[in-house]
């Protein structure tokens, strides 16, 4: 199960970091969600992976309880990643209706317009 948890969390992060250094806008904030997803993941799995095992401590064996903290962390992980999502799609948004375009430009425009010596 450890395996299977860890492959996840990499092919998660291996994503969201392909996708934050491609030059558009949308693949961006979609490696930025896919990091999140990771990061909650490994927030998740940090509480241990236990199987029907309760969040509550019982009453006669402190042993057999899941760490309910992660749970929680995670729980507001995800409403703060989600609001964040929301935040980055309308900057996107706007940016593209502003410049007609999603592209990240890395290098400044130059004037490409001939000089006439001054007449």
């Amino acid at each position: 199960m450890e395996i299977i948890v860890a492959s996840t969390i990499a092919v998660l992060t291996a994503g969201g970091v392909y996708l934050m250094l491609r030059l558009r806008t949308f693949p961006v904030i979609l490696g930025l969600a896919l990091l999140s997803y990771a990061v909650n993941v490994f927030l998740f799995a940090s509480g241990r992976l236990a199987i029907d095992q309760s969040p509550i401590l019982a009453k006669y064996g402190a042993a057999a309880y899941t760490d309910p903290l992660p749970q929680a962390l995670v729980l507001t992980a995800i409403v703060i990643s989600f609001g964040m999502t929301a935040v980055l799609v309308m900057i996107g948004l706007g940016a593209y209706l502003e410049a007609e375009s999603d592209q990240i430009n890395l290098e400044p425009e130059t004037d490409n317009t001939p000089d006439n010596g001054g007449a």
